[in-house]
Order: structure tokens, then sequence, then C-alpha cells
């Protein structure tokens, strides 16, 4: 059974954003294909994010908008804490716990577009529990939030391979 139109909208939305072909150009998934792990690490300066420590932050703020829809308590990310979460640099990285924060970032997808595809129309126009946004904006948000990360991650590819 299809969803009603809005919900449909929007599931597209954050489809488009993660995983699916959009005008707009490599969506998330599409700029973190064919990361390495050297590329994941790779920082152009000290104090700012790796691709994975973006990955990560993208995969926490689909878990916390999810969240946010369901009103379940905070503590069930994988990582302790919020937003941004260390990970290994050069020394530790690993290619399996590149390809496990991958496949965490693949399951809060899931998980939220599950979310999403169980709302109601009439769930769109309340306000989250932050009381800011409508349900409905939080989700265009998180769409756009992976589309301002995968251009970020597209800059830090083309540096990294500029070095």
């Amino acid at each position: 059974m299809l969803a009603a139109p809005k919900i449909e909208f929007l599931l597209d939305l954050i489809d488009q954003g993660f995983d699916r072909q959009a005008w707009h150009g490599p969506n998330l998934t599409g700029s973190l294909r064919g990361v390495t792990v050297e590329e994941a690490v790779y920082r152009p300066n000290p104090h700012r994010h790796s691709i994975w420590e973006l990955a990560v932050h993208a995969a926490y703020w689909k878990y916390a908008i999810r969240r946010r829809l369901t009103g379940e308590k905070r503590g069930s990310f994988a990582f302790e804490g919020s937003n941004f979460f260390p990970r290994p640099d050069e020394r530790g990285a690993t290619d399996a716990a590149w390809k496990a924060d991958l496949a965490l970032l693949k399951k809060s997808h899931r998980e939220l577009r599950a979310t999403v595809a169980a709302l109601r129309p009439a769930d769109l126009t309340r306000l989250s529990p932050k009381k800011k946004w409508t349900v409905a904006q939080e989700v265009a948000g998180i769409a756009s939030h992976d589309i301002y990360h995968a251009g970020q991650i597209q800059l830090l590819r083309r540096l990294f391979q500029g070095r």
C-alpha cells in the first residue's frame, strides 16, 4: 500500500539525499562510494572533521530525528555522546571498522525511513518535541543535512587527491 502523497514526497526527498538519483548530483551514499580508509581519516587541518566523522555524524542525526519522531529516549545510539564522534585516525583505522560505520549509516537511514513511512498525514503538521519545527520540516531537514555533508565529502576527497 502506498503512503499518502505528502509522506511519499518526504520519503522520496530523504532517499534522494541519501541513496537515490537526484538532479543535484551526488547524494550522501554516492559521495561515500569507494572511499578508502586513507581517504576516510584524512583531515585538511587538525581542527576539521574527516569523512569518517561526517559519515557517523550523519548516522547520528538520522537516529536523532527518528527518536524525535517516535518519542524514543536518548541513549540507544551506537556511540556515547552526540553530534560528532571521535573515529580512528591513520594509526588505528581499519577497513573493517570503516565498513562497520558505513553499515551503521545505512541502518540509521533504513530505520528513519521506516519511521517516516509509518507517519500519518496529520503527523506532519505537529511540532516535534523541540517545539521549533514541524515533523515535515524535521524530515525535510535531514534530507538537506545529507546533501550538505555529501558536498563536504566531495570536497574532502578532492583535497585528499590533490595533497
